[in-house]
């Protein structure tokens, strides 16, 4: 058996799903809070869904060649709303500036679960309750208020 372990299996990353309750609010969030943009979508009238794709700016050159990474939003038009989000995990973004995407979030009345408070990284959620996470490009910014005193809140 190990000698399975040992062989190198070509892969490659292609998309997260991720499954909503409302694709409106989850567009609001994703795309116009997180800034992603979408190069996707389709729709199924006989599977009762829609599939949006989504992609990091940074990350569009990359998608227009491989389709990928993406995060794939499905929107079953059933209407359930599904639970779980902690046990998916989270998506990790880089960004220019936590502070102003954190505070961004908090405008947009979004709780912000682990406040960047190392000038580093922060946590919080989607609409869907998938926890979203942060990090700083390159080094830490300097630590600064309301950040550095906000407590963590929550789970993430």
């Amino acid at each position: 058996m190990l000698h399975y372990f040992n062989k190198r299996h070509e892969m490659k990353y292609l998309h997260t799903m991720v499954r909503v309750h409302d694709l409106d609010e989850s567009l609001r969030f994703y795309r116009d809070l997180l800034g992603l943009v979408e190069t996707d979508r389709y729709e199924s009238e006989e599977g009762e869904f829609t599939l949006v794709y989504l992609a990091a700016p940074e990350d569009l050159e990359q998608v227009r060649s491989e389709r990928a990474p993406l995060i794939e939003l499905t929107y079953n038009w059933d209407g359930e709303v599904y639970q779980g989000g902690r046990n998916f995990g989270h998506l990790a973004f880089a960004v220019d500036d936590v502070y102003a995407l954190c505070q961004k979030a908090m405008d947009a009345g979004i709780t912000i679960n682990v406040p960047p408070r190392d000038g580093h990284m922060a946590f919080f959620r989607s609409p869907d309750n998938i926890s979203i996470e942060l990090l700083q490009k390159g080094e830490p910014l300097a630590p600064a208020e309301p950040w550095a005193s906000m407590p963590t809140t929550g789970q993430w």
